[in-house]
């Protein structure tokens, strides 16, 4: 008795706006979901319980565990700005406007930038590996089993951390960058130490300092919501864990410049200062 073998449809061939249309969608659907997150993680502020000890904990991780490389990062961007700038003004005969320009950029771009990716770079990835560990081992499951938000739990604190250490990281990465810039102009231009640091205070205004002391609010907050979603959001166990971590430097990093640009654009529109 001959016997018929059945064989499997085969499935028509994607076309090219079919895939663009399913990552859109999925693109889309990534960002409804940060957007929850993260407005959820502000929410939680205003309602108890609040988990203070963390907070704490996540503020010494975050802000002292962060303190070397921005200093040492800050110090050496003071320095290298000092020589590139000294090399420019020497042709006319102008290198005491140096402490002006390191002054500036350091308070203005610098400091924020340089802060805010360094920061990024350590803490979105230790956050987006440690949930990510919770996430595959189903620690975050257990959490709301016994009835623990984790969002209010793991997310709320490592928010309000990074919100508040970041402007702080900051200001300090600012102040040695102005060190290095400083002893790099005293042994290479002569500028004395008077001549150097009252120009360079001079030159700050109050909105320069408000450019470059809220700019980084906003950075600490891409940089933790950005590592808390792809923690929490982790799929294929041990990879998976590494993919979040990648991908949350990568795109806080990137979040990041493209914010800067908008705030300064805004800050410099309310400083009167319209480019």
């Amino acid at each position: 008795m001959a016997t018929t073998e059945t064989k499997p449809l085969a499935r028509p061939p994607l076309s090219m706006s079919a895939t663009l249309a399913g990552d859109a969608k999925r693109l889309i659907l990534e960002l409804q979901n940060y957007s929850l997150l993260a407005a959820q993680s502000v929410t939680n502020i205003f309602h108890p319980p609040y988990y203070v000890s963390d907070i704490l904990e996540q503020m010494d991780l975050i802000g002292v565990g962060s303190l070397p490389i921005v200093l040492l990062t800050g110090f050496f961007i003071g320095a290298v700005m000092v020589l590139q700038t000294a090399a420019q003004f020497e042709r006319f005969g102008q290198t005491v406007l140096t402490a002006d320009v390191v002054s500036l950029a350091l308070v203005r771009e610098l400091g924020p930038s340089i802060t805010g990716l360094l920061v990024a770079g350590r803490n979105a990835s230790g956050i987006a590996s440690e949930l990510g560990s919770m996430t595959v081992t189903e620690q975050i499951d257990a959490m709301r089993a016994m009835g623990t938000d984790p969002s209010r739990k793991l997310v709320t604190p490592r928010v309000i951390a990074a919100v508040l250490m970041l402007p702080l990281l900051t200001a300090m990465a600012d102040f040695v960058g102005l060190i290095g810039g400083f002893i790099v102009a005293t042994f290479t231009l002569r500028l004395g130490a008077v001549s150097f640091w009252t120009r360079a205070i001079h030159i700050l205004e109050f909105p320069d300092l408000m450019q470059g002391l809220s700019k980084p609010l906003v950075f600490g907050f891409i940089l933790s919501t950005v590592g808390c979603y792809r923690g929490l959001n982790v799929r294929g166990g041990t990879q998976g864990v590494g993919r979040a971590t990648t991908h949350a430097v990568v795109q806080s990093s990137v979040f990041i410049l493209v914010a800067n640009f908008f705030l300064t654009k805004l800050m410099l529109f309310l400083a009167g200062r319209t480019i």
